[in-house]
């Protein structure tokens, strides 16, 4: 399986701040979410996916590792 860049998901650069990441992240989460598309499975992946890259990319740790090694460091 390929892994798809974070910073991609999220529809952001990678220098963007912690501030830009957590907004990009909401807007997703709503379009996305499972409530919001009941009985769509794909928006569920996807909507898991950017779960996943918001939780890597807002912690400062994570994403350093993140930034450094790619999905590797996971």
């Amino acid at each position: 399986m390929t892994e798809v860049d974070y910073y991609e998901l999220l529809e952001c650069e990678r220098t963007a701040d912690a501030g830009t990441i957590k907004t990009a992240y909401r807007k997703l989460a709503m379009k996305y979410h499972p409530d919001r598309n009941p009985g769509d499975a794909e928006a569920e992946g996807r909507f898991k996916e950017v779960s996943e890259a918001y939780d890597t990319l807002k912690d400062s740790q994570k994403r350093a590792a993140y930034d450094r090694f790619g999905h590797a460091a996971f």
